[in-house]
């Protein structure tokens, strides 16, 4: 029997922490007995930081027109790639601000150009927002947009833009971004064509525990009816630099237990969901290390470079030896893995 939305808000809002995380727990290791915990050496691209959507929780992005809005030159692109190369990088995780002028003809050119330079670097790029609106700017279709793209070298989309799949939520604080629909609908129109994708969420903002659990029911329907997400990452707003929490001063910061509550639960709820990430990014490595005692069986990034959640007062580091002693103190197996969660390498 499938946990239910009600079961679900109420072991996040009730149920004893030590119980929760044991049960959540149990359940990684149903899916993952031999206690591996899996890492990516990869490296966030962010092209440009030009961006019409004006979301109001962050503090990356610029209007076009601003003096230090960018569009990273090919060149500049290139020197990035070759950095993550060197330190044995298998993955970019490829997107921008949503830039109001850039049409399909620039991605494709920018996808070819990675793609046959750098045929061993997986390109796991552009959010639903991106991709939907690069359909609209183009007036074409959004299966158009990722037939080109795959066709030139695009090979897996990030599940940025979810943050809270409500749009009470969003009309809050993205009021131009594509709705909850529409972003289901670009990642199950990936999916239909072959191009995996993974699952996020941001929560802290004005959203209630239902409607997390409302967010965990949506992907849990779509991954039943495709099975093209890989894994589901949460992580928990950061409001420092950003005007959601100018004009709402009564958001809170998550505390630590309410992010092992709500990755537990998850777990439980996200019963087709093979990959759980720990968000040491947003949370540090100590509660990074917790995660995995609460559901999480992977650490994500070594995040090589990350700009938007730095943009917003969050600038935890970790280099592969750091993962590496940190999994094994809890008694787990570190392993490097590949997008596919292919694991590439014991530690």
């Amino acid at each position: 029997m499938r946990m239910s939305i009600n079961e679900a808000v109420e072991l996040i809002e009730n149920a004893p922490l030590y119980e929760l995380g044991r049960l959540a727990y149990e359940k990684k290791l149903e899916l993952h007995p031999k206690k591996i915990t899996t890492f990516i050496i990869d490296r966030n691209i962010n092209y440009t930081n030009a961006c019409f959507v004006d979301c109001k929780f962050c503090a990356f992005y610029r209007h076009v027109d601003e003096k230090d809005a960018y569009v990273l030159s090919f060149e500049e692109i290139d020197k990035k790639i070759e950095e993550l190369l060197a330190i044995g990088g298998t993955q970019i995780l490829f997107q921008g601000g949503v830039h109001p002028k850039l049409k399909i003809e620039w991605y494709e050119a920018l996808v070819e150009h990675i793609h046959t330079k750098f045929p061993q670097v997986t390109i796991h790029g552009f959010s639903a927002v991106e991709i939907d609106y690069i359909a609209r700017v183009s007036k074409i279709s959004v299966r158009e947009v990722l037939a080109r793209l795959q066709k030139k070298g695009l090979y897996s989309i990030p599940g940025a833009g979810a943050e809270v799949l409500s749009d009470r939520v969003r009309e809050l604080v993205a009021p131009r971004k594509c709705t909850t629909q529409q972003w289901l609908d670009v990642h199950k129109s990936a999916h239909e064509m072959g191009i995996k994708s993974t699952a996020t969420m941001m929560f802290g903002t004005l959203e209630t525990t239902r409607e997390i659990v409302e967010h965990f029911e949506f992907l849990r329907q779509l991954q039943d009816e495709t099975g093209g997400f890989r894994a589901f990452i949460l992580w928990s707003f950061q409001g420092a630099n950003t005007r959601l929490k100018a004009e709402h001063p009564e958001i809170k910061k998550q505390s630590s237990v309410r992010y092992l509550r709500i990755l537990a639960v998850a777990r439980l709820f996200l019963d087709n969901f093979k990959n759980i990430q720990s968000s040491w990014v947003t949370q540090g490595s100590f509660v990074g290390q917790l995660a995995l005692k609460f559901g999480a069986n992977d650490l994500g990034s070594t995040m090589m470079e990350e700009n938007v959640v730095k943009a917003a007062g969050a600038s935890f580091r970790m280099c592969k030896e750091e993962m590496v002693e940190l999994i094994r103190d809890i008694g787990e197996t570190p392993a490097v893995r590949n997008t596919n969660y292919d694991i590439l390498e014991m530690c």
